[in-house]
């Protein structure tokens, strides 16, 4: 029994997203439950379906990707080239195979940034802190937004001097709406983040990253903040292996409706 848990908000992308999922997934006679975001009641309803021991798949915005509009309303540009995670159990892909590398190639020639042009070994300036939002702060750490940055820069400063620049989600409410997160990276030594997709953007513009471990970039990036002035960068033959990695857990919605997300995803969880 396929499940998706629906929005309120007429305007929510899930809208159209939930009837491909229900087309293209496959019914294997039980309970499984896809989910958008964690607004509404969702982070209620993916504790009640984990205590019940049920399969549950989190659907939200690609790593590598056209990105949409996102405000006022949601708005998708172009549905061959937007990209949507497919994560099994966890609001990151944090499990999965390395894929052939031919959907990353079709990125490439859709026109899609997916090229690792390595480090920047420079002079670099500052560090970048990159909160996930309030909702999943919470959801993730158990500590609101605030209080999560307030602990980790006190304990950047402790291994750092360098100037911390603050660089949350742009919102048409805030100092970051209408700014670029490719400028803030300009002469950045790392960007640190607990979940923030800003940590893609990072590796994709020459920039270390330290995160959470259930962070999607977690395998090409550090965790420790001790290690702040030498941040991890993993070679070019790893990081492209996780480009690979990362373009088999999301894809179109046409991609989606004909059965291709499942197919893919069935043998990367085999």
């Amino acid at each position: 029994m396929i499940i998706t848990h629906k929005m309120d908000w007429d305007k929510c992308l899930s809208h159209q997203i939930w009837p491909a999922i229900e087309k293209g997934w496959k019914d294997e006679g039980r309970p499984i439950h896809f989910f958008w975001g964690l607004a509404g009641r969702n982070i209620n309803e993916i504790r009640q379906v984990t205590e019940k021991g049920e399969e549950w798949w989190y659907v939200d915005v690609g790593y590598l990707t056209q990105q949409i509009t996102r405000y006022p309303e949601p708005k998708i540009h172009d549905l061959d080239k937007t990209y949507f995670r497919i994560c099994k159990g966890s609001i990151h892909t944090t499990k999965g195979k390395v894929g052939d590398g031919n959907r990353l190639k079709e990125l490439d020639k859709k026109g899609i940034d997916v090229e690792f042009k390595g480090w920047y070994t420079g002079e670099t300036k500052h560090i970048l802190l990159c909160p996930s939002s309030q909702t999943v702060t919470f959801h993730t750490n158990g500590i609101d937004q605030r209080t999560w940055i307030e602990m980790v820069g006190e304990e950047i400063r402790k291994f750092s001097d360098r100037l911390i620049i603050i660089r949350n989600k742009p919102r048409p409410d805030n100092e970051w709406w209408g700014t670029d997160i490719r400028d803030q990276l300009k002469d950045a030594h790392c960007l640190v983040t607990n979940m923030s997709l800003g940590a893609v953007d990072a590796i994709m513009n020459r920039v270390p990253v330290i995160c959470a471990g259930k962070n999607v970039a977690a395998p090409v990036a550090g965790r420790d903040v001790k290690k702040i002035e030498k941040p991890f960068r993993p070679g070019r033959k790893t990081v492209n292996e996780w480009l690979k990695y990362i373009t088999e857990h999301q894809f179109t919605i046409p991609e989606i409706e004909n059965g291709v997300a499942y197919d893919i995803l069935k043998k990367q969880y085999e």
